[in-house]
């Protein structure tokens, strides 16, 4: 097994831990609340990885400028995520924006250039069909969820792409040291811009995140970690075959949504759990 598929399959299964514990963070929080809390938390274990190295690499100017940008684009995907989980259930809420993968595969490609071949085309369409039933039949997607769902899907795909390119431009260090780098960064931008934002907006909302530090903390060591595995994938591979293979977090949401949510999960949701499975597998054996 290739060393980008098992860090994003690591990735996969912390990001879906933090998903777990955001959700209940949004029961205490609004969605911007539990949103911050996630950055604001894992920005003191991005420092921890970034002091850890022996030789940090050098960050050129550019890179700050493109991986600002897949900040922002981080932070908009994960408000709008966070939002979903209040319309549909949590199963079925992550997977509406799992659309992500394709639209990484054709922004990478405007953006980056980053090519795909046929087998990985197949692979990602065969997922996208999983995609679909997971999230019903068209008369049951409503169009405010199906909307906020493609959207956090572009965000997140704009935010791969951008974080990937930003890897590309370090020279120095290999691909954990490059995965640190954006890690730092990103983490340190994001709880600046959204503590800022609660100064002057919303101090009894940046209070009240700041007091369920407990889960804070816990979201923020999860997700921290999984966002190094994403951005380390990203400087070893095309970002639209990282985010494809991604998708088995569905299956550990699936597990989440029976185990600890008490969700019922209908027959055409299985089925579109193997087609994701099956995607997968003709992707990564491409």
């Amino acid at each position: 097994m290739a060393l980008w598929v098992g860090i994003t399959v690591a990735a996969a299964f912390l990001q879906n831990l933090r998903s777990m514990l955001q959700k209940h963070l949004k029961a205490r929080l609004s969605s911007l609340g539990a949103t911050a809390t996630r950055f604001f938390f894992a920005a003191p274990v991005a420092w921890m990885i970034w002091l850890s190295l022996g030789e940090p690499p050098a960050l050129p100017a550019g890179f700050y400028g493109l991986t600002m940008l897949g900040a922002i684009g981080q932070i908009i995907g994960t408000l709008l995520l966070i939002s979903l989980f209040g319309l549909r259930n949590f199963a079925v809420g992550s997977t509406l924006a799992r659309t992500e993968a394709v639209q990484t595969a054709i922004i990478g490609f405007v953006l980056l250039g980053d090519a795909i071949g046929p087998w990985a085309v197949a692979g990602l369409l065969i997922s996208l069909v999983g995609v679909i039933l997971i999230a019903g039949k068209p008369a049951r997607m409503e169009a405010r969820p199906v909307a906020i769902g493609l959207a956090s899907g572009t965000s997140f795909a704009l935010a791969s792409v951008l974080y990937r390119a930003a890897t590309q431009v370090l020279e120095s260090g290999g691909p954990v040291a490059h995965g640190a780098a954006v890690l730092v960064v990103a983490t340190s931008f994001q709880s600046a811009l959204l503590a800022a934002w609660f100064l002057l907006k919303d101090r009894p909302l940046l209070r009240a995140t700041l007091n369920n530090w407990r889960l804070g903390a816990l979201a923020g060591l999860t997700g921290g970690l999984a966002s190094l595995g994403w951005f380390t994938a990203f400087s070893l591979q095309n970002a639209a075959y990282v985010k494809a293979v991604a998708q088995v977090e569905i299956l550990f949401t699936l597990l989440a949504s029976w185990l600890f949510f008490k969700e019922s999960i209908r027959r055409v949701e299985l089925l579109g759990i193997a087609f994701i499975a099956t995607g997968i597998l003709v992707l990564v054996l491409s």
